[in-house]
């Protein structure tokens, strides 16, 4: 959303993100729509040529009339025309990232599916994708031309409602599909031959168009895609404004290059302009720098940008995603505009019945529970689905710690994703795993030492032990709990229970086999006592000693007396203290 230099005409750019399997046509899609506006809509417009068509890398752009239900829309000033601008996702990895990195920006996703081969694995991905970042959605079937004339109509219907049938569980339910060949008789076929379908799917995007909420506040974030150098005026990086807005004289930082630079002048739609806001795509010429150093990137306001070792995200599994959630596996994480490895760490709200001050009250364990470093949390060996009980339900709220493999730079509370990229590429499975959105980041790059020790995930642990022997009415010795070379002062001061009711403390250890003295406060019943005389009498009589701790005891007729352990352990404290509530 523009004024050229001369502000008698106004330009309103729409932002169509164009997703499908490979090989589904996307590109040639986007070249069919460029060339049949470009002719259509410009030979009676005398700027046609002047303007020409812009493809650059991944985007290309069409001007048309502006379609009569924006004009009553126009805010201060009717717009004249409408600038479709296709941003063009190649190959996968690259889609996830250029779409989650353009997710803000884009107004319309343009589903291609090859009408012939379907919704492939890809296609499902894109739509979820869509589903995470976009309102509104067309779906093109491409390739018609290789459907046989006399069955190509009921081929279109087949396929139109097997993809409604696939929509129904999707915001983008009732969406419009329509049929083109985008390049008749494949990549391959002279160009002589036109695109069928184009004249009328640039009508419907025109009826799909709406006034998007641009916001020219905050911090300013470009996302750049292409950066050349011109002779005597410095560095010219093109791309579109995901957030905030720029003009000429500000200053901007290339947070990859660690530099600020001026701008020195700024051009859309091939025209000299005095700013920028977001959805636009502008190019920007700055003060020099060498443009090999940043083909792709971010550009924006110094020093709003964070460059982040770890983050804590909210985390909700994808249901398409058949793989596990497991602590400590490695996933490759789309934060910002970039993709890098990292491991994860689940966490969720304590188990209803910890103490009191660890859980949530339970009235508000369902609603959004926001995250802070004064709560306790539980530390999960996967992330749970469902009740985590094996029931259906909504999943449980629950975060993820992410330590990257290399420092990422990014906006605050941006979206997440996480993928196994890796996963062979031609099997039908889907490989986004989850998202989330980054609620708090570590800049620290020693974080292990200086802030994970604030983040307090616990694990319970439990171990069980006997008595071994009875010393006075408030005092046992115990047996089983420890292997020998245990350090047995960690332990000191922590509660056990004997299994016949009685609590006592662990005072130290007693003798070099791992056994321990424990007092009982409140004294042994004579019930125990006698428990524990018949026990050690048995053990008498057959005139063994004391059995090293971890070997059999001769089998008493009563049951020895057991004690048991209960305490939790924080992951992240370096002293790796027992606590118990």
């Amino acid at each position: 959303m523009s004024e050229s230099a001369d502000s008698r005409t106004k330009t309103f750019n729409f932002n169509v993100g164009v997703l499908g399997h490979v090989d589904s046509g996307k590109t040639s899609l986007a070249r069919a729509l460029s060339s049949t506006a470009s002719t259509a809509a410009f030979d009676k417009n005398p700027q046609s040529r002047e303007r020409g068509i812009t493809l650059d890398l991944g985007f290309s752009s069409f001007t048309v009339d502006l379609p009569d239900h924006l004009r009553a829309g126009g805010v201060e000033q009717p717009y004249d025309s409408l600038q479709f601008t296709l941003v063009d996702c190649p190959g996968h990895a690259s889609l996830i990232r250029t779409i989650i990195g353009g997710a803000q920006i884009i107004d319309l996703m343009m589903l291609v599916v090859d009408v012939v081969k379907g919704v492939q694995t890809q296609t499902a991905e894109c739509l979820l994708i869509g589903e995470l970042t976009c309102q509104r959605m067309v779906v093109v079937l491409n390739k018609i031309d290789l459907l046989p004339p006399n069955k190509r109509q009921s081929a279109i219907e087949k396929m139109t409602k097997r993809l409604h049938k696939t929509l129904e569980s999707t915001r983008f339910k009732e969406c419009p599909v329509i049929a083109v060949a985008a390049k008749p008789g494949g990549p391959e076929a002279p160009d002589t031959e036109e695109p069928q379908g184009a004249p009328q799917l640039i009508q419907l995007l025109k009826t799909q168009t709406y006034l998007p909420r641009r916001d020219p506040g905050g911090n300013l974030l470009m996302a750049v895609d292409h950066c050349f150098s011109i002779r005597g005026q410095g560095t010219v990086m093109t791309g579109t404004i995901l957030q905030g807005s720029l003009a000429v004289n500000d200053t901007v930082e290339i947070p990859a290059l660690k530099v600020t630079k001026k701008i020195k002048s700024v051009q859309m739609f091939r025209r000299p302009v005095s700013g920028a806001l977001q959805g636009d795509r502008v190019g920007v010429c700055v003060t020099q720098f060498d443009p090999k150093l940043l083909e792709r990137g971010v550009v924006c306001t110094p020093g709003s940008l964070r460059t982040l070792f770890a983050a804590v995200i909210s985390v909700r599994k994808i249901g398409y995603f058949k793989g596990s959630l497991a602590t400590r596996a490695k996933f490759h994480i789309t934060v910002g505009h970039e993709t890098v490895m990292a491991r994860v760490t689940f966490f969720g709200l304590p188990p209803a019945g910890a103490s009191e001050n660890d859980a949530p009250p339970a009235e508000s364990r369902s609603l959004e529970t926001p995250f802070t470093f004064d709560r306790e949390y539980f530390h999960q060996e996967e992330y749970v689905a469902g009740r985590g009980d094996g029931t259906s339900g909504p999943d449980p709220e629950q975060w993820a710690l992410l330590e990257f493999e290399r420092p990422v730079t990014c906006p605050s509370l941006c979206l997440v994703i996480g993928s196994k990229l890796d996963t062979d590429i031609h099997a039908n499975a889907c490989r986004l795993a989850f998202q989330g959105r980054l609620l708090h980041g570590f800049e620290d790059k020693s974080y292990a030492e200086s802030s994970l020790p604030r983040l307090r995930i616990y694990k319970t642990k439990q171990k069980e032990g006997q008595v071994e022997r009875v010393t006075d009415d408030y005092s046992v010795i115990g047996r089983s709990l420890f292997k020998k070379e245990t350090n047995l002062q960690l332990f000191v001061g922590l509660k056990v229970t004997l299994s016949t009711g009685e609590t006592g403390v662990i005072e130290g250890g007693f003798g070099q086999s791992g056994k321990f003295k424990i007092r009982i406060q409140e004294g042994l019943r004579p019930e125990t006592k006698q428990l524990l005389s018949s026990t050690s009498k048995k053990k008498g009589k057959s005139g063994s000693k004391a059995a090293p701790a971890g070997e059999e005891e001769p089998k008493a007729e009563s049951q020895p007396v057991g004690i048991h352990l209960h305490f939790k352990r924080y992951v992240f404290d370096p002293h790796k203290k027992m606590v118990q509530s």
